[in-house]
């Protein structure tokens, strides 16, 4: 037993772990994923503060590092203030804005002004920064993550192009379609991966590799009739699928059923918690997933956890208490508009004669939007299923996102366990920018499995 450690421990050292510089880092989730798999997080560029310093505490700080991500404008940034050890080789990630290519920005970018949509739109171009900054910091490997639209901006197809830029500075370079439930994360999350590694390590033989199959698709999927678009492009390589025995999907019950219980009926009272206020889990950890969230540094699993906070929205408590799992704003209206029948009915309020009354009930129960084109924003979560993507715009509202079991919106650490952060990742910000934070973010988890699939390229 003995030999086989040291013979491990030796194999260990000799893995070449090139440094890790990320840009558009956000909270941190990509990087995240690969401090996970032991590569060294040694500089970050974000330009949102709250962001930042959720990136700093959990990648640097709170292992002692006496570093920062770097709050700034990629614009302003060179190669040459960015702080690293420049004898070491480093290896450059991130996720370019996305906001321009995704179906779900492009309406409320068009209201903004032409000037912030398609071709106007700056955020769109990006890319070619991280680009720039990662040939100027003469990366070895190049990891580069965006939404499945961007394949289709305009008739140009973004990973494509990414890739055929890398090739003629001296990369082999591919990219592929990942779903995040693949990867043990409890959300169906498509995102698009490039990799460029230098020509010198030898073509690209390894992608990303399963741990989870959807069950209804176990031994039945069709990878290359669903992306079969794509197999004439030269850089494009279908994603790999799982065995046929590896676990089922996380689900949304496997993923939140042991955190603190918050708001149990409608009637229950409100609480805005303090984000960094603990609370006691409702059960020891019940599966792998639960392990893995909960898991502390010497192999003890933590008893409480912060970021319990979750939105006042009284006018909906009752809506959401009456939804069944899967239902969106369609069946939320039908119900409210049965509550404010039975609260006219029982104040004896007649809609022809007190009309004043009974627009004032209306607006206490009756949420204002068009079933018609609203029916997406809401949705209750199902816990037999993973999650559907998380967004953004979590940090306006989480309607979204409606808890399984309680009557509420999603908390900030139910998010972030769709997202697969451990519990010890913290979000010390205001509630809002935290849901916006873990919204923008790569699922660690998957992030992870792009990361091992670096190693073996890098290290075959």
């Amino acid at each position: 037993m003995k030999c086989m450690q040291e013979s491990e421990q030796i194999n260990k050292q000799k893995i070449f772990f090139p440094h890790v510089v990320d840009l558009f880092s956000g909270c941190g989730g990509l990087s995240y994923g690969f401090h996970l798999e032991e590569f060294e997080i040694v500089a970050g560029i974000e330009k949102d503060n709250h962001a930042c310093r959720t990136a700093s505490y959990n990648l640097h700080w709170k292992h002692g590092k006496d570093r920062e991500h770097l709050c700034e404008d990629i614009n302003n940034v060179e190669a040459s203030t960015i702080d690293r050890d420049i004898d070491k080789p480093v290896m450059v990630i991130g996720g370019p804005p996305c906001q321009a290519y995704s179906r779900i920005g492009k309406s409320k970018i068009r209201s903004l002004g032409e000037h912030r949509f398609g071709l106007n739109d700056k955020r769109a171009f990006l890319y070619k920064e991280f680009i720039r900054l990662s040939l100027d910091l003469n990366a070895e490997v190049i990891v580069m993550e965006n939404v499945p639209e961007s394949v289709n901006f305009l008739g140009n197809n973004i990973p494509q192009t990414v890739s055929e830029i890398l090739e003629q500075n001296g990369y082999n370079a591919v990219w592929t379609i990942l779903n995040a439930a693949d990867y043990g994360v409890p959300q169906t999350r498509e995102r698009v991966f490039v990799i460029g590694i230098k020509s010198k390590y030898g073509e690209i033989e390894f992608l990303p590799e399963p741990t989870h199959v959807n069950p209804k698709w176990r031994g039945k999927q069709n990878i290359e009739s669903r992306f079969k678009k794509f197999k004439d492009l030269k850089n494009f390589r279908f994603p790999l699928t799982a065995a046929y025995d590896a676990p089922s999907w996380i689900t949304v019950g496997d993923a939140l059923s042991d955190l603190p219980g918050l708001f149990p009926n409608s009637r229950s009272k409100y609480t805005l918690e303090k984000i960094d206020t603990l609370k006691p889990y409702q059960t020891p950890p019940i599966n792998e997933f639960q392990k893995f969230m909960r898991k502390l540094p010497k192999g003890e699993y933590a008893k409480s956890v912060s970021a319990n906070c979750f939105r006042k929205t009284p006018r909906d408590f009752r809506i959401f208490e009456k939804m069944q799992p899967s239902d969106d704003y369609r069946e939320a209206l039908k119900i409210a508009l049965n509550l404010f029948e039975e609260a006219c009915d029982y104040n004896n309020i007649n809609k022809n004669t007190e009309i004043d009354s009974y627009n004032r009930i209306k607006k206490d129960y009756v949420p204002p939007y068009d079933a018609t084109k609203f029916h997406s924003k809401w949705k209750r979560l199902n816990p037999e299923k993973p999650s559907h993507t998380l967004v953004a715009h979590l940090g306006t509202d989480t309607y979204s996102h409606i808890h399984p079991f309680e009557p509420r919106g999603i908390s900030v650490r139910e998010a972030a366990r769709l997202q697969s952060f451990p519990d010890d990742f913290i979000f010390s910000v205001p509630m809002g920018s935290a849901f916006t934070q873990i919204g923008n973010a790569v699922p660690p988890l998957l992030a992870s499995g792009v990361a091992k699939a670096v190693l073996k390229n890098i290290n075959k």
